[in-house]
């Protein structure tokens, strides 16, 4: 996107309704700004007035200067304690709004589509909540801290040149402006360039967390070179983009800074003459110098924090560029749970597609009887998967409808919905925190016993009590302490523990070996006594005991019904099946 200037203060706007819900801390830090200008602009006469009472031989005025140094003393001290006092309620503006953002961020995950996350490089959502909503932290301290003092700084000083003598001032003035077109100028060019580097952050922060993320996969396939070749091709990217946009802001403040020395020596010439002429004092043409200096130095602030203002602003656009993602559509308004699930379910004709152009599903029928064991296989990518979510509403059907005892899955509030079902992946989850609680993640008020009772059902219990603390042992990030097989086994523990009237095994217990496989499918048929049950497998071995086994390809149904019926038919699934247990 085109930045303009009306984006800018859009997004400008935006940043600011945000600090504006601590407008008793910005009120104090802008009442600390002025003391602390005030007395800033009072230094310079003070100091002017001691000059000119030492300015003659032999008539130094001691005692006067004496009063005059302690008054500057206490001058510069109060100058210290009101800046001090502003940059702390801009800080705690500046990272209230950040923690503001990053929550709203947060939640926006939760409420957006699933295709919306999947949809996005998740190294690029990570960037955006930290990298970005950092850069908006930053440019916020600054530019309220710089602006605002700049501008009360500009306006008082403009008072006190005007006060000591008006063309001197008028001079300063007429200058001046110069500095903000050379500013206005050079932040043109960079802004793209800081627009290019947010984008190339988010894209290395990607590769980082996919690369680190499987850090086993590359050794094992030995892919480092080819890796390390990808990272350092992003990251000649991010420096190129880097080095322009600094190379760019950075011409802003040197070129500021040559204006305003012109400002000062017209200001100099200027004041000599007066002071040759009667109309200033050697002590007061000193104080316009220091004034002339403070005038400019705003504008100097302001340039020199231009890259950071640049890099908020971007970071910004992709922030709100998320929050303005549209949430997933809300339930119906006269959306209800069912009263009591049966499981019975039927599948009228739906249709779906990821894209447009792409069709997956089409014209799709079943009809489960209550608490059936329907296996679905088929090859890769013949819409298994997305079948399942369709079950759950992660995504939704684009023709069609889905229901369960008779009520459309699009009259019951989503919560509800998911929670009919208890859904054990092929890929395990697990977080940073005990064993306890990653068993109970689905029910956190579950008692140890109800917590022991699935995890001895789900043959993990022993296991368990070995560990150094039992089921108070943390577990690490993504349970990286524990073996693939260990962590499905807690993630089987954790749906016995919900026990839930309809269960989703997705390649349940493809990282289990065979001998602990059979405990599990043990308990898995205790389990699905009476509920209905969807399983996705492709060691068919599993699937024998099935009720109806569903065949799929290209996303239709092209053979169902039971182990023995399909095996009859010498179609796909008995060549299939024959592909997995042929001798060789």
């Amino acid at each position: 996107m085109k930045r303009t200037k009306t984006n800018n203060k859009h997004t400008i706007r935006r940043i600011l309704k945000y600090a504006a819900r601590y407008k008793g801390s910005l009120a104090m830090a802008m009442i600390f700004a002025v003391l602390y200008v005030v007395l800033t602009l009072a230094a310079p006469v003070l100091i002017g007035q001691a000059i000119d009472r030492i300015i003659d031989k032999g008539k130094v005025d001691f005692p006067a200067i004496a009063n005059l140094l302690l008054m500057t003393g206490v001058t510069v001290l109060g100058c210290a304690v009101f800046q001090w006092l502003m940059g702390l309620f801009v800080n705690a503006v500046s990272y209230l709004t950040v923690r503001d953002i990053r929550d709203e961020l947060f939640e926006k995950f939760n409420t957006v589509p699933l295709k919306t996350i999947d949809g996005h490089p998740h190294g690029d959502l990570i960037s955006r909540m930290i990298n970005d909503t950092d850069n908006i932290g930053t440019g916020l301290l600054q530019g309220i801290t710089q602006l605002f003092s700049g501008i009360v700084m500009i306006v008082c000083t403009l008072g006190f040149m005007i006060m000591l003598n008006v063309f001197i001032a008028l001079v300063v003035v007429v200058i001046t402006p110069l500095s903000m077109f050379v500013a206005a100028f050079i932040t043109r060019l960079s802004q793209k360039q800081f627009r290019e580097q947010s984008k190339t952050q988010g894209e290395i922060s990607s590769y980082i967390e996919e690369y680190v993320g499987q850090q086993k996969l590359v050794k094992a396939f030995g892919y480092e070179d080819k890796a390390q070749e990808g990272f350092e091709e992003i990251n000649e990217c991010l420096r190129v983009s880097g080095q322009k946009s600094q190379f760019y802001s950075s011409l802003a403040n040197p070129s500021t800074r040559f204006v305003n020395g012109l400002v000062t020596t017209a200001v100099c010439i200027t004041g000599a003459v007066s002071v040759i002429n009667g109309h200033l004092t050697v002590g007061q043409i000193s104080a316009f110098i220091t004034y002339a200096n403070q005038y400019t130095k705003p504008f100097n602030e302001v340039t020199g924090v231009i890259p950071q203002l640049q890099s908020a602003l971007a970071g910004a656009d992709r922030v709100f560029e998320l929050l303005d993602t549209p949430d997933q559509k809300p339930d119906a308004e006269n959306a209800a749970p069912l009263a009591v699930c049966k499981g019975k379910i039927d599948i009228e004709h739906i249709s779906f597609s990821y894209s447009p152009d792409k069709p997956l599903i089409t014209d799709f029928a079943l009809h489960v009887k209550a608490g059936s064991r329907i296996a679905i296989v088929g090859p890769t990518g013949c819409g298994k998967t997305t079948f399942i979510n369709l079950l759950m509403r992660f995504y939704d059907v684009t023709g069609g409808d889905i229901r369960v005892d008779g009520q459309s899955i699009y009259t019951m509030p989503r919560d509800e919905l998911r929670s009919l079902y208890g859904m054990v992946l092929q890929d395990s989850w697990l977080y940073n925190a005990t064993v306890r609680e990653n068993i109970a993640y689905g029910k956190p008020d579950a008692t140890l016993d109800e917590v022991k009772a699935a995890a001895k059902r789900a043959f993990i219990h022993r296991f368990i009590e070995r560990m150094p603390n039992g089921y108070d042992t943390m577990i690490t990030e993504e349970g990286a302490n524990l073996s693939q097989g260990q962590r499905q086994l807690m993630c089987i523990a954790r749906v016995m523990l919900c026990d839930p009237p309809m269960l989703i095994l997705d390649e349940a217990t493809s990282s289990i070996d065979t001998r602990t496989e059979l405990k599990i499918q043990e308990a898995f048929n205790n389990m699905m006594q009476g509920r209905t049950s969807f399983i996705v497998a492709h060691r068919l071995s599993t699937i024998k005991e099935a009720d109806v086994i569903l065949v799929m390809k290209d996303g239709h149904i092209i053979e169902q019904g039971s182990h023995s019926e399909l095996m009859a038919q010498n179609g796909f699934y008995h060549n299939l099946y024959n592909s997995q247990f042929a001798a060789t």
